[in-house]
């Protein structure tokens, strides 16, 4: 089944004194149904985490970009990451910061295909209508407890070091990179990339309530409004790309993935 993609990206600047996260949504130039998106949420102190961030969008953004389908989109997306790694530790050098960063990105691929990888806990969330089917686990101190079971998911909303990670781009060792991939999309289904300046202010089955409830640009708008309300003035940058699956027209022939995006930003 032909499918249309209705998606957004959207980003806040919270209660920060800089906007430190990136997104990104993009075609590819030469290769048809084929599409990158990408949340980096930078850390590092002033500008160090916005350029530990850009690295990654422009790494990814460049290598897929030249990326073509008889290549592994595994390989793709591994290989970007560390060398934005590489490149991010170079950089500390450079600009005397300590910069870091999380990612998480996905690749749709003709045949109804995703397929993403991320390091640290900027998350991809798939959907299929209001029922969440999988989402990537953090890297993170709290959900290696979690995974041991030395804590409820209770006591990890609660944890005082729930802001720890355990792996990033820029860090001293080799970064941790996980994959998943989904076949058949159909439509009603989403994927929701986000930066924890959103996730960490929502549980799976709210917001697969909320998605299911308008266009990407309607969502991604409310999805903003309820964290920033949430933050209650301590609220972290926000970063969203909503990719919602709908059924294409019949005719004309439609090219598969068809990217309607409608790029969505604010920062007030």
């Amino acid at each position: 089944m032909a499918l249309k993609l209705d998606a957004c990206i959207a980003q806040h600047q919270g209660d920060r004194k800089e906007q430190q996260d990136r997104v990104t949504l993009v075609g590819h130039t030469r290769q048809p149904g084929v599409a990158l998106a990408v949340v980096a949420d930078g850390m590092g102190g002033h500008a160090g985490g916005a350029l530990a961030a850009e690295q990654v969008i422009h790494t990814l953004g460049t290598n897929f970009q030249h990326w073509s389908p008889h290549e592994s989109p595994q390989q793709l997306l591994q290989s970007s990451l560390v060398e934005a790694h590489t490149m991010i530790k170079a950089s500390r050098f450079i600009n005397e910061k300590d910069p870091h960063s999380t990612a998480v990105a996905v690749l749709l691929l003709p045949g109804a295909r995703a397929v993403w990888a991320h390091c640290g806990d900027s998350r991809l969330y798939y959907f299929r209508g209001v029922h969440l089917k999988t989402r990537t686990i953090d890297h993170s101190y709290v959900e290696h407890l979690l995974r041991l079971g030395r804590i409820s998911a209770e006591e990890a909303e609660h944890h005082p070091n729930k802001n720890i990670l355990l792996t990033s781009l820029g860090g001293r060792e080799a970064p941790r990179v996980e994959f998943g991939q989904a076949e058949g999309l159909l439509p009603g289904d989403s994927l929701l990339l986000c930066s924890d300046g959103l996730w960490a202010y929502f549980g799976d089955e709210e917001l697969g309530a909320l998605i299911s409830t308008g266009t990407a640009r309607e969502v991604a708008a409310r999805l903003i409004e309820l964290a920033r309300a949430r933050g209650a003035g301590e609220g972290d940058n926000i970063s969203v790309a909503l990719l919602k699956f709908l059924a294409a027209p019949k005719a004309p022939a439609a090219r598969p993935y068809g990217l309607h995006a409608a790029p969505s930003r604010s920062s007030s």
